[in-house]
């Protein structure tokens, strides 16, 4: 088995008192590798530390073979990273953020050709892609955040809540593109407030709360830790994090009481 991910008590506290705290863990290649947790959780403490964006106190991390902190330029050029709201230039057309992507990473013009029109077909922005991206709906822009991702091919895809914005349809092709890509050797971490996409699409998840790594496994090994043997992603993960208990509101328990 490839390891493509390596963390190894990785810590980072920040004065607010937030962060993560002796993280360690490893993803494999092919793998579709989901993190969950509350906000504040420290998610993305955590890839920002793995992408080499981020210096943690202690601990380290490996991705693609490559040390995060030593090797930053090696971990930026094997990688891709799309942030919850990415920052694209609203005054290029899709193409050509695209292609400006492409050059950062030096793709030859023959496969960027080849990929781009592949990408922007299976998002189905192609009739836009010649457009303003400061006309695009937020799905829109996602699905072209997305494209400029994937078209130097990385070995290792970071993604925080890629589907983001987009409508049942577009959360499909994402989904489907995505399990594509791990199928044919290619590895992807992401995160997502969405349990429901995280269960259709993930090898194993890793539960985060408050900066400490809860759990780790498959649904069927989160199933067996908890007890709930048909439970859902979303049962296990309130059960682990403690937050399956609805709280009670006294509000409105007069409502329809004369004064």
């Amino acid at each position: 088995m490839v390891l493509m991910i390596e963390a190894q008590s990785l810590t980072k506290r920040f004065p607010s008192g937030s962060g993560v705290s002796d993280l360690t863990f490893s993803v494999a290649q092919g793998e579709l590798f989901v993190v969950l947790g509350p906000n504040g959780a420290g998610k993305s403490t955590t890839v920002k530390m793995l992408t080499g964006l981020l210096d943690p106190d202690t601990g380290s991390a490996h991705v693609a073979g490559f040390d995060s902190v030593r090797d930053r330029l090696s971990v930026k050029l094997a990688i891709g990273y799309m942030a919850e709201r990415p920052y694209l230039y609203d005054k290029l057309t899709a193409r050509e953020y695209v292609t400006f992507v492409a050059d950062v990473f030096s793709v030859r013009p023959d496969l960027r050709r080849k990929r781009m029109s592949e990408l922007f077909a299976a998002f189905e922005i192609a009739d836009a892609a010649d457009h303003l991206i400061e006309t695009f709906s937020p799905g829109m822009c996602q699905k072209t955040a997305l494209a400029a991702v994937l078209i130097h091919e990385p070995s290792v895809l970071f993604l925080d809540e890629p589907t983001n914005g987009l409508n049942p349809r577009s959360a499909r092709i994402v989904k489907d593109v995505l399990r594509a890509i791990c199928d044919r050797g290619a590895t992807v971490i992401m995160t997502t407030h969405v349990l429901e996409v995280a269960e259709q699409m993930c090898d194993r998840v890793a539960i985060l709360d408050h900066g400490r790594l809860v759990t780790i496994g498959t649904l069927s090994d989160l199933r067996d830790e908890t007890g709930l043997e048909d439970g859902t992603l979303e049962d296990v993960y309130l059960a682990l994090t403690g937050a399956a208990e609805t709280p009670t509101l006294s509000l409105y328990a007069t409502a329809g009481q004369s004064a």
